[in-house]
Order: structure tokens, then sequence, then C-alpha cells
């Protein structure tokens, strides 16, 4: 029998560890130079053992799974179909179409479509009955796997109003829809809207979960999976970590309600750490994010373009940004492992640490009166804008880093004649039944006056 070689190493405690890093420091405190506090007031040590992960949660991620997502804005029928059918041939494993209005021909669109070899998301400025009637009756025909991504909730608190429907609330029509679509996923939770505003990560797991919550308790007949919408930004291991804990968690609230199905998670870079001056730099963020969404168990990915901040669509964009989602899945085997962060102390205790205090947040919610209600009192929005501006006041500051931006920036950059889009939060007075959830980079502030200065 072959000899284990660890046999010959005594076992080191954490004890003996700490000693040993207390004696390399010379005097200095230990707790104040190698342990930080993140903004989700977990304290990160420097190393992690099997001590630290003594309650571990079970959670199955499935890295070699994970799809890659191509977005699409339906505006021309026939260049969509074209850009579709394009993707999929350089490498596109599904597709999100955006379907701006119900005179959309979806017959039409999806025609052409392997639908037997891709999955498809459809993202809708509108709520109808009738046009996701027509996507269920295509979907069972030709047996393809087709997720709507009806978020009344999202909508919202994104725009501050409900979509408008003949239906006496959106409700009302989500549950017309769960009875009359047995062949398509229709729930979906725009999580990525929290974290693009500036959410904590513990904030971010519990206000998606609470509002999922509400389908839960309005739409009882929900027997296809939830689609999560989720953002991820540059803070590598804590991104896996979440999204580990986004699935603990949703299985122990969906169990209440005989919900046996996994979430689905479709994950994008954030915006919020994103660019306009030294714009490449943006590839080396979302490449990490990326590596954060799939080590993290995400199903699909849609990367985002490195220009997509100030630039139309554009075929060099889309072109690198699903390259780099190639690279990481046919030359780096990304794919080649399940429940890659098992094993590590690290990835194991974050994700602990995280669905424990997710956890205990949307037992507060749901103890005073659940997410609705509120969104509708506004809490939830001061409490993401408390969260925004100390993380703002921290990169103003310099202690929070976006490198050629607050740090080694190229002061010979121009952009102002290079901006095809407008990349700052629009203001659009109107009325509206709430104050909006507003999305907001942190760069934002430093690149409008560098633009003034042009």
């Amino acid at each position: 029998m072959a000899k284990n070689l660890f046999d010959d190493f005594s076992p080191v405690s954490a004890k003996l560890w700490k000693q040993k890093i207390q004696f390399e420091l010379k005097g200095a405190d230990y707790n104040e130079t190698v342990i930080w506090n993140s903004p989700e007031d977990i304290k990160v040590k420097p190393f992690y053992d099997k001590e630290d992960v003594a309650k571990k949660h079970s959670v199955v991620t499935k890295a070699s799974q994970f799809k890659i997502c191509q977005n699409i804005y339906v505006f021309d029928i026939e260049k969509s179909i074209e850009k579709a059918l394009d993707s999929i041939n350089r490498g596109a494993e599904s597709l999100r179409f955006t379907i701006p209005e119900e005179a959309v021909n979806i017959g039409k669109l999806l025609e052409k479509l392997p639908l037997e070899k891709i999955s498809v998301y459809f993202h809708f400025n509108f709520i109808s009955i009738d046009f996701v009637k027509k996507v269920n009756v295509i979907a069972k025909e030709k047996k393809a796997t087709i997720y709507c991504l009806l978020d009344p909730i999202g909508q919202l608190a994104k725009d501050g109003n409900w979509y408008k429907t003949p239906e006496k609330n959106n409700f009302d029509t989500l549950n017309i829809l769960s009875k009359e679509t047995s062949s398509i996923s229709i729930i979906s939770i725009n999580g990525g809207l929290y974290q693009n505003a500036g959410a904590t990560m513990v904030q971010q797991i519990a206000y998606s979960l609470a509002h999922a919550n509400e389908y839960f308790n309005r739409i009882p007949d929900i027997d296809q999976p939830i689609v999560f919408q989720i953002s991820v930004g540059g803070n590598y291991f804590f991104e896996i970590a979440k999204l580990r804990a986004f699935r603990i968690l949703f299985k122990t609230i969906a169990k209440e309600y005989n919900h046996n199905l996994d979430c689905h998670l479709l994950v994008t870079p954030t915006k919020r750490n994103k660019t306009i001056y030294d714009y490449n730099v943006n590839m080396l963020r979302t490449t990490t994010e990326c590596m954060s969404a799939i080590l993290g168990g995400a199903n699909a990915i849609a990367n985002l373009p490195y220009d997509a901040l100030y630039h139309k669509d554009n075929e060099f964009g889309d072109r690198i940004a699903r390259n780099q989602l190639l690279i990481l899945k046919e030359e780096s085997y990304f794919d080649k492992v399940d429940n890659p962060g098992d094993g590590s102390y690290y990835i194991e205790s974050l994700t602990n640490q995280l669905a424990e205090k997710a956890l205990v947040l949307f037992k507060d919610i749901e103890a005073n009166g659940g997410f609705l209600k509120q969104l509708n009192e506004g809490l939830i929005k001061r409490k993401i804008q408390e969260s925004a501006d100390a993380e703002q006041s921290l990169f103003d500051s310099g202690k929070e880093t976006l490198l050629g931006t607050n740090k080694y920036p190229n002061k010979n950059d121009k952009m102002k004649h290079d901006l095809e889009l407008f990349p700052f939060v629009k203001i659009k007075p109107r009325k509206t039944l709430i104050t909006p959830i507003i999305e907001k980079r942190l760069a934002e502030k430093l690149e409008q006056e560098r633009l003034s200065g042009e």
C-alpha cells in the first residue's frame, strides 16, 4: 500500500499559525495589521483552516454547465436574427433578447434559430399576456428552453411605476400567465439593480430573496425555475461566495413553499466599477468578474463589453466580451470542475458568513412587513443609498482604488468626442409612485470633471 506522505508531518493548529504570524510581525498588533473589515462587516483573516468551517452549508455549483450568453436588443428584426445566428456560430450558447414593444414578430425572430441547442431569455419593456402566450406556444412546439424575465417589482424599484396592464394589477397578470404558460419560466428577479446602485453583498442577497418571496406569496403556481439576474463586482472571492450563498438561502426559502427547483443565476459584470477613461482596464475587471461568476456557479453569463458605457452595441465590443468567456471556458478549463469552491476554507467561511448575515436581514424585512412594503416606504432605497455613499466616500478619498481613474490616471486621455452614449445618471422628471433606485458608477463625478476640462 502506498504511504500517505502527509503522515510525516504533524498537524498545525490555528493557534500555532497565529503565533507564528505574531512573531513575524515583530510587535505590530495582529488585529490591526493583518485583519481587515469588509463593507459587509466580515473580518477577513490572513489564513483559514477547518476550524473556520465547522458549520458548513451544503451547496452544489456546476461550473461545467455555465453557458455563454449574448445580449441582443431587438430594434430591426432582420439584423437581430443575423446577429443571433452570428453569435451562435462564434460561441454563444444562449441569447438574451430585449424586446421593446409588442409589435415585434416573436415567431419570425425565433424561426431560424437552433432552439434545440440554445436557451433563450426575453427581457420585455412591457408585460402582456397575449405576447407571453405566443412565446409559450413556440417553446412547446419546438421543445425550446425559454425564460421570460418578467419582474414587475423590479420594474417598480427601477422605474418608480408598475407596468401598465388591462388587469387590475401586475400580480393578477402573473397569476394568469403562471396557469396558462407551462412550457416557459416567467418569474425573474432583477438583483443586479441593487448591486449597481451600491448595495453591500449582504443587502444584495437579502433584498433579492425578499423580492422573490413577494412572488412566492402572491403567485402560488410557480412551477418553473425563477431566474435571478445578478451583477458581480471586483471583490473576487467574496463574489464567488455571494453566488453560493444565494443558492443556499433560496433553497431554504423555496422549500417553505414546496418549490423544489433550484434558482437559475444569469450573471453579468457590474457597471459600478467600470470607467470611460482608460477603458481597456474594463476588460481586466470583467474577466475576473466572469471568473467569480463561473466559480460561484452561474448558470449563464452575459459579459459586459469593455465599451458598453459610451459606445452603442458594436461587433468588436461584443466579440471581445464573448471571447473573454470562450477563453475561460475552452482554454482555461473553467468548465472542467464542479463545486470548485469546495475545500477552500476561505470561500466556505465567506459563504457561511454572507448567508447567515443575509438571512438575518431577510428575516428582519419579513418581520417588518415584507420587501414590497419597505420598497414603497422608501426604506430599501435609503439603506442602499447609505451603503453607496459609504463606498463613494472611500473612492473619493482614494481608499477604494480604480486603476487609471483615481490612481495612476493617464491625463492625456480624451473622451469627449468618443461618446456615442451618455454614460452618467440621467435625470428624467416624471410622476412616479415611489422614488426609484438609481444605478450609479463610482467614477461618474470624476469623469464629468475631466470631460469639462477637455
